[in-house]
């Protein structure tokens, strides 16, 4: 136990304590707690350009803003935002925009959401119950420090025309002032790690902090892969690890900006007793989970994504990790924070105090519903309306009522809606793989009958894989695919994946024939009605190559950063951590 420690996580959790009572106490009065945020947004944003659009001083009703304000996507914003961009105020709100955050977008590879101090707030009702409900759970955490892995590539300096900067300088602005001034000083792994602009040194010093950290308590991350993937890079640098343990220094695998590597060692001392049990640990030929639970006795939680595509790779990481609770993240977007675990609960808890909620019910059947509405056993997809500025915005994610919290719905995240494929949090979107994948396909004279782009999570690792029925020569398909590749990593999350290695590059399987055929057939032997099966470019499913007569074509060789031979003029270049190019932990 460590009184520092103990005495910020206290101060910490206590602070939170305001904010899960008043969730407690709205989870109780869920329609009227939703219908007063309505109310509330639309008053502050009456008088603005969006605001005097729709009539929002006339709205008194949810009907009238239904009937006044249509549902919506980025696409409709795209105007608002470029005048944001531009430095106009008053465009979506009237509270001044403090940044536009990055996350990817359909017909586009990035799309801009607009954060004003209201939005940032919303955040905050929302964590505050969460992490109150964490310490209440799990009380050993009071006395241990944690590994916030939000954002661990996040050193941008860029600004729009108007002035505005683009994304966070840290995760932690998420957080409330007091709030984010604790968490910083629990953290394991200092803010200045994300500077690293090589991988291999930003996987080494964030390995070497952890485990100089002997009461690491809480890991936060968002895919698991992330941390299975930072776990995976253990052995190689045992040595080196314990060495830099006992000496108090940085020795990364790889050259390291002298100044930032001295900054990195400047506040270790040496800790030759740690290094020794390290060591020990390092030799005694324990199962995986043995050796982790050597290392961090005190690991009481693992937070991170365990529903859809992650379920599979969350069981893994637990297995890894067998000492700690694997407690599965709520739903999260840049746009808005959806909901939060609640402990002793299946599900996670709706967000009732953030946003305004609306629920399309799946396939398009009956009205949108409100949160007080929502039926136990039925899917949904999620609208926001935001204090950002996004109002009736489709953010796209399927859900599933599993029970309620009093009144509050309870749910559990089944993943993007159909033309989105998001397996690590890389969000791609079927139109802009169609966009790219035809130009791709022109630039080399090619035609196919046949094309589908899929992951298969098999690899090592884990890739995507065009399924290319073309009479192209094998160096003219991979051309197309290294084109797409190129145009896949202006998608800032698909970027970000392949930098952390979570993705491979795009490969390619040359379909001998029938392709059409046979995917018919494969969407009819996994249950689809065939009248109900549609010609998709993008799949969400994985094991397609087991469905198609053909080989996958031979990659040719690649350097250190996975590109194919020399880097064509005009190619997306991966993002490292520490790149103003770089990518933030999906959300």
């Amino acid at each position: 136990m460590n009184a520092g420690a103990t005495a910020a996580n206290g101060l910490w959790a206590l602070s939170c304590l305001s904010g899960a009572l008043a969730f407690h106490r709205a989870t109780g009065a869920v329609a009227h707690t939703q219908e007063r945020l309505l109310r509330a947004c639309l008053a502050r944003n009456a008088d603005t350009v969006f605001g005097r659009r729709h009539g929002f001083a006339r709205i008194r009703s949810v009907c009238e803003y239904r009937e006044r304000v249509p549902l919506s996507t980025y696409e409709d914003y795209r105007d608002a935002v470029g005048r944001i961009a531009a430095g106009e105020p008053g465009v979506l709100t009237r509270e001044p925009v403090l940044l536009l955050e990055p996350t990817s977008g359909s017909t586009e590879a990035t799309k801009l959401i607009p954060y004003t101090a209201r939005l940032k707030t919303e955040f905050q009702r929302a964590l505050a119950p969460w992490v109150a409900n964490v310490y209440r759970e799990h009380p050993g955490l009071l006395g241990g420090q944690a590994y916030w892995s939000l954002s661990p590539v996040t050193a941008r300096d860029d600004r729009v025309p108007g002035g505005v900067p683009i994304g966070f300088d840290d995760d932690a602005e998420y957080l409330g002032p007091v709030a984010r001034r604790l968490a910083r000083s629990l953290q394991a792994v200092p803010a200045e790690v994300r500077l690293l602009s090589d991988l291999e040194a930003f996987w080494y010093a964030t390995l070497l902090f952890l485990l100089r950290c002997e009461h690491l308590a809480l890991v936060s991350v968002w895919s698991p892969t992330f941390l299975t993937l930072l776990l995976g890079r253990l052995a190689p640098w045992q040595e080196r690890l314990a060495a830099d343990v006992a000496a108090g220094t940085f020795s990364a695998p790889v050259p390291v900006d002298p100044a930032l590597a001295r900054r990195l060692s400047s506040g270790a001392r040496p800790d030759p007793r740690r290094a020794d049990r390290l060591r020990a640990a390092f030799g005694a030929g324990r199962s995986p989970g043995e050796f982790h639970a050597a290392l961090w006795p005190s690991l009481g939680v693992v937070s991170c994504w365990a529903d859809g595509n992650s379920r599979t790779y969350a069981a893994a990481l637990a297995e890894l990790l067998p000492q700690a609770r694997l407690q599965p993240k709520g739903l999260v977007a840049t746009e808005g924070i959806v909901s939060f675990p609640l402990p002793g609960r299946s599900g996670a808890a709706l967000a009732v105090r953030s946003h305004f909620f609306e629920f399309l019910p799946e396939g398009g059947r009956g009205e949108p519903r409100l949160a007080h509405e929502l039926e136990a056993g039925r899917t949904y997809s999620v609208v926001l309306t935001t204090g950002g500025g996004l109002y009736r915005y489709r953010l796209r994610d399927r859900i599933e009522v599993v029970g309620h919290f009093g009144q509050c719905p309870l749910l559990r995240f089944l993943g993007k809606e159909d033309q989105v494929s998001d397996w690590f949090g890389e969000k791609l979107d079927e139109g802009h793989v169609r966009e790219v994948l035809d130009a791709a396909l022109a630039r080399q004279g090619l035609g196919a009958a046949f094309a589908l782009l899929a992951c298969e999570p098999g690899g090592s690792p884990a890739a995507y894989t065009l399924f290319l029925e073309s009479p192209g020569a094998d160096q003219s398909l991979l051309a197309v695919a290294s084109d797409l590749e190129a145009a896949l990593g202006a998608n800032y999350h698909y970027r970000y994946c392949r930098a952390l290695g979570q993705l491979g590059p795009v490969r390619v399987f040359r379909v001998a024939g029938g392709g059409a055929e046979a995917c018919l057939r494969a969407c009819a032997d996994a249950g689809q009605r065939l009248g109900d099966v549609k010609p998709a470019l993008l799949s969400r499913r994985g094991g397609w190559s087991s469905h198609f007569r053909g080989h996958f074509v031979p990659a040719l060789p690649r350097d250190r950063h996975g590109r194919c031979g020399a880097a064509r003029e005009g190619h997306v270049r991966e993002a490292g951590p520490g790149s103003r190019h770089a990518g933030r932990s999906p959300r």
